[in-house]
């Protein structure tokens, strides 16, 4: 009796584990026919009116996806370009937020507008505020480093050297160039890039083909400034830290704020060699002739010699 008991025992067990073991089967089986997709999500709460950059957002695995979600390439799509993941990502940078995100949260399509797009500058810009485009020289520390969001310096540089309205011969080597910040701490919104091959003209400083343009969030104040600005040299940026201090511009601060000053820089400043080569050559002094007199007659001048 009890042999018969544990037998039974026995068998209702075996098929207890026979149950586990295909459910785990199938289980594995329907995941792997269940393809797991990514899309572009938030990595951090982002307000509205955030400029996207590569730090702001990342791939998220979801259920299913919606047809308005940036969706991540499959893998067939990945074998034949393999630089389509990072496209895909970079296709959203420089664009503008609608609404504010939190973190983790997919980003659709119709939550960002993209530079270029019409209604971009009405979304992007603060009440009050204005958008500016400058030209600037690429190269250097001009545009290379700069994306839309970051918060950069407007440095202005003019060179007198061929100024016909400045008496250059009464105006020192130091002082025939000078470069100073114009207007600080302002939001990146644009860069854009002239087309070469519709022009077939490449960039070129010298003739007013400055390359890039950068389209910067101002005051209205400020925006006189950059314009006067254009006109008097040309034009380079500086990217701020993170961490900089909001500074006030100089020409819009009242007396009593507390301004960082930032000196012009001219060229004697930067290149002490110039007040050596400013230095006027000494000119040899010819001496006053001599009158020679022989009683009341008066002979003709003689020079001397040093």
């Amino acid at each position: 009796m009890r042999a018969k008991t544990l037998l039974t025992g026995l068998f209702v067990i075996s098929i207890v584990v026979a149950a586990i073991a295909f459910m785990q089967v199938m289980s594995q089986k329907g995941g792997a026919t269940v393809p797991k997709e990514q899309v572009l999500a938030a990595t951090m709460m982002l307000p509205a009116g955030t400029l996207l950059r590569a730090q702001d957002v990342t791939w998220r695995t979801v259920s299913e996806t919606e047809s308005d979600q940036i969706v991540r390439p499959n893998a067939t799509v990945v074998e034949a370009k393999p630089d389509v993941v990072e496209e895909t990502m970079a296709s959203v940078y420089g664009a503008v937020l609608r609404h504010p995100l939190v973190v983790g949260e997919p980003i659709w399509r119709s939550d960002i507008v993209k530079p270029g797009d019409r209604d971009f500058l009405q979304v992007v810009l603060a009440p009050g505020s204005r958008a500016i485009a400058i030209p600037v020289a690429t190269g250097g520390a001009s545009t290379g480093l700069l994306s839309p969001g970051d918060r950069v310096d407007v440095i202005l540089t003019q060179n007198f050297k061929n100024d016909t309205a400045l008496d250059l011969k009464n105006t020192p080597l130091t002082r025939r160039s000078v470069s100073e910040t114009v207007v600080e701490n302002l939001r990146v919104l644009a860069i854009d890039a002239p087309d070469a091959k519709a022009t077939g003209v490449g960039a070129n400083p010298a003739n007013g083909n400055f390359g890039r343009t950068v389209t910067l969030e101002v005051t209205p104040d400020q925006a006189e400034q950059i314009n006067v600005a254009t006109e008097l040299g040309k034009l380079s940026l500086t990217l701020r830290s993170i961490t900089s201090p909001t500074t006030t511009t100089l020409a819009s601060a009242s007396p009593t704020s507390q301004v960082e000053h930032i000196k012009p820089k001219w060229a004697g400043d930067v290149s002490p060699a110039l007040y050596g080569a400013a230095q006027e050559k000494p000119v040899a002094l010819t001496p006053p002739p001599v009158q020679v007199f022989h009683g009341s007659n008066k002979a003709e001048s003689v020079k001397t010699e040093n």
